[in-house]
């Protein structure tokens, strides 16, 4: 592992134990910010070889949270959701990603995805990032290659999570 990643991840142990509020997560995105244009860090996670679209980098064994390094070769988009029990983090390395943040307009039933109204969209460029506490809605979209740091409040490998679709009304 990096010693960038492993400075990193021992700082967001420090800001995170007293547990995710989004006083620490402003934290970790702060710290975060410096590692997305870190040229070892670059090196180490995205060599142009690279295709792998969900890398786990580091994985919390007291806390639980992960980085995970993300390399998406083609456009994509997401429809609105948030990472069910867990916090994340979008850090941008390379492209442009649109995000979007929804919110809320009725919750899903065993039947029926949930519904969600857009009210922010940002572009976030190489250097950005961003938190979404649990439960808050946001979708990105890239017309394009893009590399990105993500976080996860814990690894959602096999995380069930709700089906939400846009409303504009």
């Amino acid at each position: 592992m990096s010693q960038v990643i492993e400075d990193f991840a021992a700082n967001c142990r420090e800001y995170l134990k007293d547990g995710p509020s989004d006083s620490a997560l402003d934290k970790v995105v702060a710290d975060l910010q410096g590692v997305l244009t870190n040229e070892e860090v670059y090196k180490t996670y995205f060599p142009p070889e690279n295709t792998t679209e969900r890398q786990v980098i580091y994985e919390d064994k007291e806390l639980g949270f992960c980085i995970l390094a993300h390399v998406n070769t083609g456009a994509k988009s997401s429809p609105p959701h948030d990472h069910g029990p867990a916090w994340a983090i979008y850090g941008q390395v390379e492209g442009q990603t649109e995000m979007t943040e929804y919110e809320r307009t009725a919750e899903p039933t065993e039947d029926e995805p949930g519904k969600a109204k857009p009210f922010k969209v940002y572009m976030m460029k190489p250097g950005d990032a961003v938190h979404y506490n649990v439960g808050k809605l946001h979708a990105p979209e890239r017309t394009d290659a893009t590399k990105l740091i993500r976080m996860e409040g814990q690894n959602m490998d096999g995380v069930t999570r709700d089906a939400f679709v846009k409303v504009l009304d």
